[in-house]
């Protein structure tokens, strides 16, 4: 079975109400949507754990002596959040956690690894005291200092999606639980968001909100769209999109991912708007085969890998599977530019746009 670069099978698991997904004033960044009722706590959906294939320049590579590959999610020029992998010190496993947390903070100790263009979005000054995990309930409970709190409320929400996003990428955590000097937090200190459940990756990340949509029927999805640095870097920006209620979850996502980005917010289409979806299915042994038509691409011709990968992140972002093969208009044979084959059973990546400093 195929798999690309460095590969994991970990998903994060549980339930959070959308009431938490879509509390607190000011944390839709740019998208201006208008004040939603809570829905009921039964309009609940489920996610997986993200991590991605970047672009070419950022497969393959090692870690330089003493440091290792972690990644985290900062905040790009267009003010979204984004998987990056950097280079942190090595060190014990709960230690690493530790330092994913202080990667976070701005202008914090590991600054200077950051791509240019990319920053932290825990407040400048924020320590994290610990960061310890249940391996049981596969929770994770940080704690950090008050200067954790002197945020402005519009960066609420992104905060909350940077330190679960970040922490469930660990296949040990799928849940996060936030203490601030000593005390549990039942809500967010500026903005209120209540902490009544534990943080999984249900919260969504760069959450678009249709105006007038009806939440309590809707569920959510998360697709990968691509996006470029200053430099010319091709790198995948997850956005959380809402979907009508007991639509297929894949089909929904992939449909979503052929609509495009919204303009205006720095992404780019990923799928042409000739690509339609022929079928997924999904095997006994859990490997999601999705069959696309797009007139584009000739029998035997190489597919660009920012698609094929941006598929591989959706689908099994939206799926209970971190497998997927790819077939095109009707060919069981679909190469990458990349050279990887893409119709054979390949494995979602451990590590997420790997930029070069």
């Amino acid at each position: 079975m195929k798999s690309l670069p460095k590969v994991k099978t970990s998903a994060a698991v549980g339930l959070v109400a959308i009431p938490l997904l879509l509390s607190g004033c000011g944390l839709f960044g740019s998208q201006g949507a208008a004040q939603i009722d809570p829905p009921p706590a039964d309009v609940e959906s489920q996610m997986l754990q993200t991590v991605d294939p970047a672009s070419k320049t950022s497969l393959g590579k090692t870690s330089p002596a003493n440091t290792e590959h972690a990644t985290v999610y900062l905040k790009n020029e267009q003010g979204m959040l984004a998987p990056v992998t950097l280079n942190l010190p090595q060190g014990g496993k709960e230690g690493k956690l530790n330092r994913l947390m202080e990667s976070l903070v701005q202008d914090g100790a590991y600054a200077s690894s950051f791509p240019q263009g990319f920053t932290g979005v825990l407040p400048k000054g924020t320590e994290v005291t610990q960061v310890s995990v249940d391996k049981k309930q596969k929770l994770a409970v940080v704690e950090f200092t008050k200067p954790f709190a002197k945020y402005d409320t519009k960066d609420e929400r992104k905060i909350l999606e940077a330190i679960t996003w970040t922490l469930t990428g660990d296949p040990d955590v799928q849940n996060v639980q936030l203490w601030v000097d000593g005390q549990k937090l039942t809500e967010m200190p500026v903005g209120h968001t209540p902490l009544s459940q534990p943080l999984n990756r249900t919260v969504g990340i760069n959450l678009e909100l249709t105006a007038g949509a009806a939440v309590s029927q809707t569920s959510p999805v998360t697709v990968y769209f691509s996006a470029v640095t200053k430099q010319g870097v091709p790198y995948f920006v997850p956005v959380t999109r809402l979907v009508p209620a007991g639509e297929d979850t894949v089909k929904a996502a992939l449909s979503q991912l052929i609509q495009g980005p919204v303009q205006g917010d720095g992404l780019q289409q990923v799928l042409t708007a000739n690509t339609s979806i022929d079928s997924v299915e999904t095997a006994k042994d859990g490997v999601v085969t999705v069959s696309l038509k797009d007139d584009m691409f000739q029998s035997g011709e190489k597919v660009p890998s920012e698609f094929l990968q941006s598929l591989v992140l959706t689908v099994t972002e939206n799926a209970p599977s971190d497998k997927v093969r790819i077939w095109m208009n009707g060919s069981k044979d679909v190469v990458g530019d990349d050279d990887q084959k893409y119709s054979e059973p390949v494995s979602r990546p451990e590590l997420i746009n790997n930029i070069p400093i």
